[in-house]
């Protein structure tokens, strides 16, 4: 697949393509549902397949004080946008300047000028240019006057819409199980391995500490079943604790992931500091509590490891 980032990366005399646009937040199954009917279209066209996203997101210009995190940070969502197979991805750089663009605007320059367009896939509920004016009825009118087929997508999901509200939704409560359901895979966090304060190892449970720069949004308060993913991508099941760890005082809120069973358990010949993994999550194990005295803890955690084993042994063989 490939990746512009910005406008002017477009080569020159590129097309014809079928185009969509949106930010992807997740690249949950709705989105995917949109993807691979982007993809076909474009195929049975003998076009390229293009989708069109922004960075940062659209909410985050316009209302940065609502402190929005994203599902997926950019890197995630270009790789499990690529996974869908079409041909290319334009990422724009979304500032207040370009979110003046009418929806005119942005339909002549961008989809029929770069991309040349001869149709667009897009859900019914899509909204686009200044001030959101633009509808999908707007893109039939534009389609007429620019010469290309406008492709209605429908809602797809079990039960409700899949969204990228009801993920937040299930993360906030940490209800992870919900959020891979709707995303179709386990919702993960990327980032950079730290140093703690290495009260783990000497617990007897040493953990990876993502760094708090890291993307992706951080479940709810608790002990979970997942996958540390290294950055030679080998899969480690893990025990991951979200939280400040209540049975210590003056602990910040941080992700820890406890990689069990390797073949070394010295911490020595596991040393991760400085990499970017990748943390995914399968089950919520429990809320995180405090407990009278390290001894209980201890007790817990180990607890915790064994039930996080027979989770991912489980998940290892349905995958």
């Amino acid at each position: 697949m490939q990746h512009w980032t910005g406008i002017d990366a477009v080569p020159a005399g590129f097309g014809p393509a079928v185009v969509t646009i949106g930010n992807f937040d997740g690249v949950h199954r709705g989105h995917q549902a949109v993807l691979q009917q982007l993809v076909d279209e474009g195929r049975g066209r003998g076009a390229s397949s293009v989708a069109i996203t922004f960075d940062p997101h659209p909410r985050q210009v316009h209302a940065p004080e609502s402190g929005m995190h994203l599902i997926t940070g950019l890197t995630d969502r270009v790789q499990l946008i690529a996974e869908s197979g079409l041909d290319a991805l334009l990422t724009i750089n979304y500032t207040l300047d370009f979110a003046r663009s009418t929806a005119e605007e942005f339909v002549r320059r961008i989809i029929v000028e770069k991309l040349k367009a001869c149709a667009v896939v897009i859900g019914h509920d899509v909204r686009f240019g200044a001030g959101n004016h633009g509808d999908f009825e707007t893109m039939v009118e534009l389609g007429r006057r620019y010469g290309f087929d406008v492709v209605g997508i429908d809602d797809v999901g079990h039960d409700r819409r899949w969204s990228s509200t009801w993920i937040r939704e299930a993360l906030h409560a940490g209800d992870v199980s919900t959020a891979a359901e709707v995303l179709g895979r386990p919702h993960r966090m990327r980032g950079e391995v730290v140093h703690g304060a290495a009260r783990g190892r000497e617990l007897g449970f040493p953990t990876a500490n993502l760094s708090p720069e890291s993307t992706g949004i951080i479940p709810a308060d608790g002990v979970y079943a997942g996958w540390l993913v290294d950055a030679a991508g080998t899969r480690w099941p893990s025990a991951i604790s979200v939280g400040t760890n209540p049975t210590f005082v003056g602990v910040s809120r941080q992700v820890e992931s406890h990689v069990i069973d390797r073949p070394d358990e010295s911490v020595e010949d596991f040393d991760l500091y400085g990499q970017q993994v990748v943390v995914e999550f399968v089950e919520r194990l429990r809320p995180m509590v405090a407990y009278n005295g390290v001894e209980s803890l201890i007790t817990q955690m180990n607890d915790d490891v064994a039930m996080a084993r027979t989770i991912l042994t489980a998940d290892a063989s349905a995958a």
